[in-house]
């Protein structure tokens, strides 16, 4: 009887400890662990590949809120990415968003450099200084075809 109580027990605990893991998992996936008030800002970006809903926004190496949503502008084609920031954050108007990678193939993350202005952004305001994400598929296809096509002209060129 006392091996059945204590077996029941561990039991309970370790299905506990699997069910904290779980929500912990799914707090810190969605970012509303972010603590605080926050407010909504908007940055138009040419392209946001990579970049998803719930990636990070860095500003010096620190988290200082999520990314909410994308969506397309259709006017010019461009990407609208909706960050939800610290309301503690107050950001010049002149500030820089840039979409960056994290390692080599790693998760993208928008990364804010605040400006000089005396101005601040208000909730709802657009950033309009971006830097897109940089397409690492078509820098390693340029450099691979453009090897390729000089090695083709100096054989070319031998040939004559």
């Amino acid at each position: 009887m006392k091996n059945t109580k204590l077996e029941l027990s561990v039991g309970l605990f370790v299905v506990l400890g699997i069910a904290a893991i779980i929500y912990l998992t799914i707090q810190v996936g969605t970012g509303s662990m972010l603590s605080g008030d926050t407010y909504l800002i908007e940055s138009r970006f040419a392209n946001a590949g990579g970049l998803h809903s719930g990636s990070t926004v860095l500003l010096a190496g620190v988290t200082v809120g999520r990314v909410e949503g994308i969506r397309m502008e259709s006017a010019d084609y461009s990407a609208i990415v909706t960050l939800r920031i610290l309301s503690a954050l107050r950001l010049p108007s002149d500030s820089m968003a840039s979409i960056k990678t994290s390692g080599l193939i790693g998760d993208k993350f928008v990364a804010l450099s605040p400006g000089a202005e005396e101005t601040y952004l208000e909730p709802g305001a657009r950033i309009t200084m971006t830097e897109s994400a940089v397409d690492l598929e078509s820098l390693i296809g340029k450099m691979a075809f453009g090897a390729v096509d000089k090695a083709d002209e100096k054989k070319d060129q031998k040939a004559e």
